[in-house]
Order: structure tokens, then C-alpha cells, then sequence
């Protein structure tokens, strides 16, 4: 079993910041990444970023605007996301991802976080 907790949504204008913070708990170790995810209203839930040992992947809408890092030594994931966008705007999901395909597919994830939501306005 695995656990994850998001934290740090919330509502800025567009331009500044903000950072997701996923608590993880149980064998996150046997999955290929820990991932975040986002759906926005009447939009299929899509990978924004993934960290897996040493590797990063980025959704091309988020590259050079986000980065994802880890601290194992308190089991937490972060996405520090800078310079948002309206188009940022959406529900963020963090999760532990399967093996056999790219860490951004949603279909092979395996456990999901509750959410948290991030809303920029124009």
C-alpha cells in the first residue's frame, strides 16, 4: 500500500508561484515514479512531471516553469511551479507510477493522491 498526501494549492495571479508539496508513506520504492498529475474542468487528466531515482520528466506545456525534486529523507515530493499560466489552473493529483511506459502516462498509475487545486487568474 501506498499513501500520498498533497499539500500547497491555491489561488495566484498569473506570473507568480507556488509549490505542491506530496507526503509519501508505504513502498513508493517499487514503483518506476512518484508523478504529478493535473485535470482541469471537461479536460483528461494529464502528466505534468515525474521523478524516478536520478530522472526527471516534463510535460513540454511545463517545461522550464516547473521542477520537481524529492527529500527522501522525509518522504516528500515537491513541484515548485514558477511563472503560471491561466491554462495552469486545474485540479493537482501526486502519484506513484507503474512500470512499463513513460512516468507522465496517467493509465498506469497505481495509487493517487486527493488532490489539491491550483487556480490562476488572469
Amino acid at each position: 500500500q501506498v499513501q500520498l498526501v498533497e499539500s500547497g494549492g491555491g489561488s495566484v495571479q498569473a506570473g507568480g508561484s507556488l509549490r505542491l508539496s506530496c507526503g509519501t508513506s508505504g513502498y513508493t520504492y517499487s514503483y518506476n515514479c512518484i508523478g504529478w498529475f493535473r485535470q482541469a474542468p471537461g479536460k483528461e487528466r494529464e502528466g505534468v512531471a515525474a521523478i524516478g531515482g536520478v530522472s526527471t520528466y516534463y510535460a513540454d506545456s511545463v517545461k522550464g516553469r516547473f521542477t520537481i525534486s524529492q527529500d527522501n529523507a522525509k518522504n516528500m515530493v515537491y513541484l515548485q511551479m514558477n511563472n503560471l499560466k491561466p491554462e495552469d489552473t486545474a485540479m493537482y493529483y501526486c502519484a506513484a507510477v507503474g512500470w512499463g511506459g513513460s512516468c507522465l502516462r496517467p493509465d498506469i498509475v497505481h495509487y493517487w493522491g486527493q488532490g489539491t487545486q491550483v487556480t490562476v487568474s488572469s
